[in-house]
């Protein structure tokens, strides 16, 4: 019966990796991939005891190493929020669409595409089309900015 084992752990890797896509966590691949080691294990004719070890091992590493990576890749080091939306905005540079007008220097500034009411940061620099500027804040549907000093490489000035 041991040399049929290793038809357990494809499946149940297999398994796992398609049950992956129906959830958040991207954890169920990493014991998917170890099961499949595990199953290669089986299929070379070790025992009971060395597709465990090989399915813990593979499964623990890949776990490790994926934490280790999203943290530092995608979220930054230190920083364990990732930002969406709005959210994301302050440090980012755009372009003001329409310069300041009325009493209150608002102005149109497109950040990524996305067209927001803006107001200068210090409340008195007026803010001229074509101008590049950084987000300082986000207060609801009004941005914040000051003249940025960023230098963008391949930035058009109008």
């Amino acid at each position: 019966m041991e040399q049929y084992a290793w038809i357990f752990w494809v499946v149940l890797g297999v398994s796992l990796i398609v049950a992956e896509v129906f959830t958040l966590g991207f954890v169920l691949f990493w014991f998917g991939l170890g099961a499949l080691a595990a199953g290669l294990v089986g299929l070379m004719g070790f025992g009971y005891l060395w597709q465990f070890i090989a399915f813990v091992a593979v499964s623990g590493i890949l776990t490790a190493m994926s934490r280790t990576i999203f943290s530092n890749y995608m979220w930054g080091k230190g920083d364990r929020e990732a930002k969406f939306g709005a959210d994301a905005l302050p440090g980012k540079v755009g372009t003001v669409v329409e310069g300041s007008k009325g009493a209150l220097n608002a102005a149109s500034v497109s950040v990524h595409g996305s067209e927001w009411t803006a107001f200068p940061a210090d409340e008195e620099t007026e803010l001229t089309a074509g101008e590049k500027v950084e987000v300082v804040r986000v207060e609801g549907a009004k941005i914040y900015v000051r003249p940025s000093r960023k230098e963008i490489p391949g930035w058009k000035q109008d």
